[in-house]
This record gives structure tokens, C-alpha cells and sequence, in this order.
């Protein structure tokens, strides 16, 4: 689920501490992005590729790999004009199991303590 030679490379990037802070605020931004899609039954195609553009880049960034996949796959059934069909509950199901992946192991991977 978590891609940790990028977490780790992100690290050797901008430093432990940096890292740190990119991290909170990934996960703010996230969060607030994935409960505005909590119980969203349906949204403008347009709306929810732009959202799902902005999900999918953050994940890619912090190695969520499956939930950034998902997004991008969400996002082009949206651009081809058929976003009723993306499954959003499955979508956030993995950001959640992610997340909490990341914040169980982060320590272990990267030296940030979530707990």
C-alpha cells in the first residue's frame, strides 16, 4: 500500500524535519479532500476529476501507491464522462487503510512517530 523508497527518498530530499512537516500537512489536506467525499453519492464529472486530480498527486507524492492508482483511474472514468461509475466508497476505504498503514509504520520506515 505504501511505496517507502519514496517516503524515504522524499526524506533524503527535504530532511527528517521538513519531512515531518510535508507529512502533516499532506494529511490535513487529504483529510479535508476525502470527507468532502464521504457519502457523496454523486458529483459533476468535472468536479470530481479535478478532486480526484489533486488526491491522486498527494498520494503519488507521500507513496500511498493503490490509493493514488485508484484516483487516477477514478479521475479518467470522470474525464471520459462517466464518473458515476467510480466506486468513491472504495476510494476512501483505501485512503483510511493507507493512512493508518503509514501511521503504524512510519517510525519504522522513516523515523516520524504517529503514535
Amino acid at each position: 500500500m505504501i511505496d517507502w523508497a519514496q517516503i524515504q527518498q522524499l526524506e533524503e530530499d527535504v530532511g527528517t524535519e521538513d519531512l515531518a512537516e510535508v507529512t502533516e500537512v499532506f494529511l490535513e489536506e487529504v483529510d479535508e479532500a476525502i470527507d468532502a467525499l464521504r457519502g457523496v453519492v454523486s458529483l459533476e464529472n468535472s468536479d470530481m476529476a479535478s478532486a480526484l486530480h489533486f488526491l491522486k498527486g498527494s498520494a503519488a507524492n507521500l507513496g500511498f501507491v493503490i490509493f493514488a492508482n485508484l484516483c487516477s483511474q477514478g479521475e479518467q472514468l470522470a474525464n471520459d464522462g462517466v464518473g458515476e461509475t467510480v466506486n468513491l466508497e472504495t476510494i476512501v476505504t483505501t485512503y483510511d487503510q493507507s493512512k493508518l498503514q503509514f501511521m503504524n509504520q512510519a517510525c519504522d520506515h522513516c523515523g516520524l512517530d504517529f503514535k
